[in-house]
């Protein structure tokens, strides 16, 4: 959690929602890492790396269906480009050059299941995939960042 927060904060995300799922240890939200101070202590060592003073906005969701279904809409209305990412899905979504705001649903290390990926697309998230591979939370996030902002910009 501490180098997805400074990863994060690096790269400009503006918000951050660590959101409960079924492959996610019942143990991990009562980690001393997820405590405000913690997570603000993270957020300023990224924050400093990249000459920035404007943390991202954190959230910490425990309940995934009251969140998905009644909070996500009102964070991210229909302007915004909905990425899903899941390993091995063959969907591929696309992202529109020129575009301005993205948000990614990065799973746990080992994937949504089923009931999760089905509901975040009746949200409109478009599945995709950087391979076969699982990767870690905070190997996926710089990554897929990185590929969502070039998309943005047109570049391939």
């Amino acid at each position: 959690a501490r180098r997805v927060f400074r990863a994060a904060a690096q790269l400009g995300v503006s918000r951050v929602v660590l959101l409960n799922a079924a492959r996610v240890d019942r143990s991990y939200f009562a980690s001393p890492i997820l405590k405000p101070e913690s997570v603000a202590r993270s957020l300023d060592e990224g924050l400093e790396q990249a000459k920035d003073t404007v943390p991202p906005e954190v959230r910490i969701e425990k309940f995934f269906r009251p969140f998905v279904e009644d909070e996500l809409p009102k964070l991210y209305d229909a302007s915004w480009t909905k990425l899903l990412a899941h390993p091995g899905v063959a969907e591929d979504a696309r992202i529109a050059a020129g575009g301005r705001r993205a948000v990614i649903a990065i799973g746990p290390e080992g994937g949504w299941v089923p009931f999760e990926l089905e509901l975040l697309k009746s949200q409109g998230f478009k599945p995709f995939s950087c391979g076969d591979r699982v990767l870690r939370s905070e190997v996926a996030v710089p990554l897929l960042v990185g590929q969502v902002e070039l998309a943005l910009r047109g570049i391939r």
